[in-house]
């Protein structure tokens, strides 16, 4: 026995799927979701609370050297950096939206272990020739084995930020609004 599709629910079907997809692009396109495949830090601060580490990256030394991917995604191959940023993105994505963003921002456990495999990445010949303290995993130093290089550089590369309210007017390149010209003349 075959079981045939109502043909008048075809026209209706087609419309609510014609009509997800048209929210599902226009959220692409407020999210300004291809900017976060790029390795641009302005893609950070599509995020205004973003804006103070911005601003403080821009003043550091490490500005000229690095961008915010080079820290925060981890470098050693392609699929787990890109499988990282987008956990990592959704899990934004997911907190900014329903608005439950901390004051203060601290990565996550696996976020610091990517970044303290990006120091030792970047300053393998300081730690292997100079001071000789060799590669350890921020797993390591939760266990009381070593140091996170953060706990000597506490100031790198985003100096002193404990909250937003430290830096309301960070001077950063905020995106224009994804709302067009003519349906904000609407909203007047």
């Amino acid at each position: 026995m075959e079981v045939q599709f109502p043909k008048k629910l075809v026209l209706p079907l087609i419309i609510l799927l014609g009509a997800v997809m048209g929210v599902f692009f226009y959220l692409l396109y407020v999210a300004r979701m291809p900017s976060y495949l790029s390795d641009d830090p302005s893609a950070c601060v599509n995020c205004h609370i973003m804006a103070p580490y911005y601003q403080s990256w821009q003043k550091s030394s490490h500005q000229a050297w690095t961008t915010c991917n080079e820290c925060h995604v981890p470098q050693d191959n392609f699929v787990r950096g890109y499988a990282f940023k987008a956990k990592d993105g959704l899990y934004h994505a997911a907190v900014f939206t329903a608005r439950m963003e901390p004051q203060v921002i601290r990565p996550r456990n696996e976020s610091y272990g990517v970044i303290m495999e990006n120091c030792i990445r970047c300053h393998s010949q300081l730690n292997k020739e100079f001071v000789n303290t060799g590669m350890i995993r921020f797993a390591d130093t939760r266990k009381g084995n070593g140091k996170a290089c953060w706990d000597c550089h506490r100031e790198v590369p985003h100096g002193r930020i404990s909250n937003l309210a430290m830096s309301p007017n960070a001077i950063v390149p905020l995106p224009e609004s994804p709302v067009p010209q003519w349906l904000k003349n609407i909203m007047k």
